[in-house]
This record gives C-alpha cells, structure tokens and sequence, in this order.
C-alpha cells in the first residue's frame, strides 16, 4: 500500500480521491469544496481516500470525510498521515467526523480511536441522526499508535 497526497500543486489527484471519497458516502453527492487530500493506493488502484475539508484554522478545527473499499486500509503509517497532516502539519488542535447513526462501522471504529461522540437527533433528516465524533491533539497524543 502506498500513501499519495492531493492538493493545490496535484489538482487531478485531489479530485480523484475526494470524488472517491463522495462516492463512496451517502448523502454526500454533491461533494467537497476547498479540500486537501490523502489517499491509499495498491497496485495502483485507489483504495482509500480522506478528505480534509471545512477548515477553521482560526478556531484550530478541521473536518474529515473518508470511505474505503478495504478494511486493511488503517494501518498505522497511514493513520499517522490521516491525523498528522491536520494535527501536526496545518496546526489545528482538533478534528471532526461526521457519522450517520447507522453507519455501525465508521462508528465503531471512531470510538476506537478515542473520539468523542455527540448525537445529534435529525441532522441528517427527519428520521435520522448524525453523530459528531471530536478527536483533539491531546487525545490523539495519547493514542496508543504513537506510544512506540
């Protein structure tokens, strides 16, 4: 596996892997703007994607949508990617998912990871919730994929 960057300077990657990203989420059609992103890729196809978005970098907070094909895709080089560029390169002092209450996967693996969960009824439409996961650089400097 292989980690690739999206940006300003790679306009057509940063698209690629944030269209990826807006495939893969429902709810999530009409896409991104102002992003940065990060993505897996083995043998050449992509695997993963994070997309970086909604940053407020006067308040140190940034928002993070991903989806993958694969769950082999966490691994500890690119978690340190996925939370090092927010937390450690641009500054912010947190990051924020946004989850479906029915998306059981991606909730159980930001519990995991030691966010925060705030349920919030109706966010996502009548009759759904979404939750809102909050992991700060303090919490992320505790998590034990940097104990070593």
């Amino acid at each position: 596996m292989r980690i690739i960057w999206g940006g300003a300077s790679t306009p057509q990657t940063n698209q690629a892997i944030a269209d990826f990203v807006a495939t893969h989420i429902a709810g999530c059609e009409s896409g991104f703007a102002d992003f940065t992103t990060m993505g897996v890729e083995e043998n050449g196809a992509l695997l993963a994607g994070v997309v970086f978005h909604n940053y407020a970098p006067e308040a140190g907070v940034i928002e993070l949508s991903a989806a993958s094909t694969s769950k082999r895709w966490l691994t500890r080089p690119v978690l340190k990617g996925m939370f090092g560029y927010p937390l450690e390169q641009i500054g912010c002092q947190m990051v924020v998912l946004r989850v479906s209450e029915r998306n059981a996967g991606m909730i159980s693996i930001a519990e995991r990871f030691g966010f925060t969960r705030h349920r919030i009824p109706r966010l996502r439409g009548r009759d759904e919730a979404e939750i809102i996961f909050t992991l700060t650089d303090n919490d992320w400097r505790a998590h034990p994929v940097n104990q070593r």
